[in-house]
């Protein structure tokens, strides 16, 4: 990979070019909760070897395990997979808060991390202080996307490093 943005992918970027698109999967009105949403699209995901349908066909997501950081419960979200370069990233574009599995691997970064058929134990590493600076210049210089997003919020987008090990 290059050291360029990955997208989600090349149809999710050539068809959602603005975070405020009424079409994007993220600004779709649903009966369902986030959490009846979440529990559908990880079941599709696990059913078939990390492809979705629907809004998100083609995109790379990965399964993102936490540990409750009230609850020491395990949580599951599915996630874009974003890179730089070799580096995987998440972020989110959760707009009143920060979304729960950021405030867990803050509080625990052991995580598993299910990408395709793969599981991996892995590590969150939440970016702070100039790090943060240095990486946010580039994602959002990188990915219109996020950048879009944080101009509608004063609250600095999530930037959180996985380091994957071994395959299960």
């Amino acid at each position: 990979m290059t050291e360029a943005a990955q997208p989600l992918d090349a149809t999710t970027a050539d068809t959602y070019t603005r975070y405020d698109d009424p079409a994007a999967p993220w600004n779709q009105y649903s009966e369902q909760g986030p959490a009846t949403w979440n529990t559908e699209v990880i079941r599709e995901f696990r059913a078939n070897g990390g492809q979705v349908g629907g809004s998100y066909a083609g995109a790379t997501l990965l399964l993102l395990t936490t540990t409750g950081a009230r609850t020491g419960k395990r949580h599951v979200v599915p996630l874009g997979a974003l890179y730089r370069g070799e580096t995987l990233y998440i972020s989110s574009f959760a707009e009143d808060a920060y979304p729960a599995w950021y405030h867990n691997v803050r509080a625990d970064p052991a995580v598993i991390v299910e990408k395709g058929d793969h599981v991996y134990h892995g590590t969150a590493r939440v970016l702070t202080g100039a790090e943060y600076d240095e990486f946010a210049a580039w994602a959002l210089e990188n990915n219109p996307l996020l950048a879009e997003f944080q101009s509608t919020t004063d609250r600095p987008v999530p930037l959180v490093i996985l380091t994957l090990a071994t395959t299960h």
